[in-house]
């Protein structure tokens, strides 16, 4: 993931501390749709017992969109694009964002670039102006642009050396072959050195388009001023190419592939093709992953490779779905004389599952876990926002709030027998060893 530089200020941080308290109940928190005179469209969360606003925002596209020769132009434009706008260069814009302890913040991953902002109430006029001089005026000068590469840079040789890096970019490499999920956000050392100015300008002139927007808000701010102060941030923005969505692309599996180094673990990284998120599986797929990777001490996968033979500390999966293609990935790292044994016992229990199912017993659990912990996602607004952010980017409506835990509930054990016969291909495992395995 690119880095993403949000700052933090002593003015907001009281505040913070109790935002848990003063943040509504998911059943009591209500969506609006707010249009803006000028056509923009957001989600608003209305909630005034605290005196701030955060919005989150998004641009469909992301770095799947950085032109050959130019990969990593995403995320060294989430890096620079705050460093300075308008008239004033980064340590005047910046200055004035800590004066009026203003947040603002920005990262780009495959699918999308993203924005955060957060703001005391009573400078809501000065962040969103900011804002509109970052999205529309930035100035990336010659020194900023020149320190954050640089940055990067040496973040990409650390990336080298850094094993879990190695086996995550070569497995989306192997995956991806032909499509831009198989190159890496942050980009390529020789090619993030030849971004300049004008690729960043050209970045934001293509990318950031209303057709592309997708705006969440939660706090102390009413439909009327919103819509107002979306005009001000969003409005002079050019409505966009109204391209058409992307072709669903397929990972390539059933591969092994072994990257030495002399290290005293193997990093191992596993996946399969998984589903989209508007798949009418997805539901019972996320319980399933539940119960074999995704729960933690309760799960199958670390019950019985951590807790029964100690092969590892960590291990884990996780569903991935992207916006053309559905991933079922996990990960874990073990000694490298155990790493034969490991991989053995990853694909035994993918099968049991798959075979054999699941019981009664780990699906009621799974239930009660993944409805109950539901409501912790949104108590801050900032969680409300970002959540709320995540829903729009992934085509979701908004009540689906309110339908998600009756979906979780609904699940059957033969729902999750069904989706396990379907992922848990094991045989088609694309399998990334990094260190120097046994066996």
């Amino acid at each position: 993931m690119p880095r993403a530089r949000y700052r933090m200020f002593s003015a907001l941080a009281a505040l913070f501390a109790v935002m848990v308290l003063s943040t509504p109940s998911l059943a009591a928190l209500k969506v609006q749709r707010v249009t803006s005179p000028g056509g923009i469209k957001a989600w608003l969360a209305e909630e005034h017992a605290l005196p701030m606003i955060v919005m989150n925002f998004a641009f469909r596209g992301g770095a799947k969109l950085d032109p050959p020769g130019r990969l990593g132009l995403a995320n060294l434009a989430a890096s620079t694009i705050d460093e300075g706008a308008g008239e004033m260069d980064s340590q005047a814009f910046q200055t004035r964002l800590e004066e009026l302890a203003i947040q603002l913040g920005f990262q780009a991953d495959q699918d999308a670039f993203h924005g955060r902002m957060k703001t005391l109430t009573q400078n809501r006029a000065e962040a969103f102006r900011l804002l509109k001089l970052a999205l529309g005026a930035p100035r990336f000068d010659e020194e900023p642009v020149a320190r954050i590469k640089a940055q990067i840079l040496a973040g990409l040789r650390a990336d080298e050396e850094d094993p879990q890096t190695i086996a995550s970019k070569a497995w989306f490499a192997a995956a991806f072959p032909d499509h831009p999920y198989g190159r890496p956000d942050k980009g390529e050392a020789d090619q993030v050195k030849q971004i300049s100015a004008s690729d960043l300008r050209q970045f934001i002139k293509s990318q950031f388009t209303r057709d592309r927007l997708v705006i969440t808000v939660a706090g102390d701010i009413g439909a009327k001023e919103l819509g107002r102060l979306l005009d001000e941030a969003f409005g002079g923005l050019p409505e966009g190419s109204g391209a058409a969505p992307s072709a669903p692309v397929a990972p390539q599996v059933d591969q092994n592939i072994l990257i030495e180094r002399e290290i005293p673990q193997t990093v191992i990284m596993f996946g399969l093709p998984g589903m989209l998120r508007k798949d009418p599986d997805f539901i019972p797929a996320y319980v399933m992953n539940y119960i074999l990777g995704g729960g933690g001490f309760s799960s199958r996968l670390t019950t019985e490779i951590r807790e029964k033979r100690g092969l590892a500390y960590s291990v884990y999966s996780y569903l991935m779905p992207l916006e053309q293609s559905g991933l079922f990935v996990g990960g874990v790292a073990t000694q490298n004389e155990r790493a034969g044994e490991t991989v053995r016992l990853l694909r035994q229990e993918l099968k049991r599952l798959r075979d054999k199912g699941v019981t009664g017993k780990e699906l009621e659990d799974a239930k009660t876990y993944l409805t109950g912990s539901f409501p912790l996602r949104f108590d801050s607004n900032a969680k409300i926002a970002a959540q709320l952010n995540g829903l729009q980017l992934e085509d979701l409506d908004a009540d689906y709030l309110e339908r998600r835990n009756d979906l979780i509930r609904a699940v059957t054990r033969e729902d999750v027998n069904r989706v396990a016969r379907r992922l848990l291909n094991v045989e088609n495992l694309l399998v990334v060893s990094v260190g120097q395995p046994a066996g």
